[in-house]
């Protein structure tokens, strides 16, 4: 899949409706730099949205996976686009798992590291250097992070992501 290429076609797309990002965004409920991620082709909406965007286009999603329009019937190609929505929504979601779990670890090291460092029991080590309220304040921050990635992965593993996806779609179709 070339996500350039992609971005391009969503680009094209949006440009015939005479839309600016700002509209489009607006319409989609999302940010304004969000659909110029997706046009540079940095970051790609998930299935949901493409499915969204394919019928605000009038098009198949197919075709915004190639990045181009399919001019004959595309009845034998079904399996294909299956095939491609099912590898994309696969590399979306595995995407987002690892930048949680990286996330994540990343806390649970920084707290850990910062607990060592300036936690109650170590500030003789900088006893005159960083006063003891900010030995707190930093090993409470971090210990915070780092459950509050751990509350972000576990609503992750719950699919309560997806369910809040599926919540504000159906709020944008009740809205119209």
């Amino acid at each position: 899949m070339d996500q350039q290429k992609m971005g391009e076609f969503l680009k094209h797309l949006r440009k015939e409706k005479g839309l600016t990002q700002e509209q489009l965004a607006e319409h989609f409920y999302v940010s304004s730099r969000t659909v110029s991620r997706w046009e540079t082709g940095s970051n790609m909406p998930d299935v949901s949205m493409l499915i969204d965007l394919a019928d605000f286009y009038d098009v198949d999603i197919r075709e915004i996976i190639d990045g181009e329009r399919k001019s004959e019937n595309m009845d034998n190609e079904m399996k294909d686009t299956l095939k491609k929505v099912a590898e994309y929504a696969a590399e979306e979601r595995e995407k987002r798992h690892e930048r949680l779990r990286t996330f994540l670890a990343g806390s649970i090291a920084l707290g850990f590291v910062c607990r060592m460092l300036f936690g109650s029991e170590f500030v003789g080590r900088f006893y005159g250097v960083v006063p003891e309220d900010i030995c707190n304040n930093i090993t409470s921050f971090t210990s915070g992070l780092a459950v509050a990635a751990f509350a972000l992965y576990m609503l992750h593993q719950l699919g309560a992501f997806d369910k809040i996806g599926l919540w504000k779609k159906s709020r944008r179709e009740n809205s119209k």
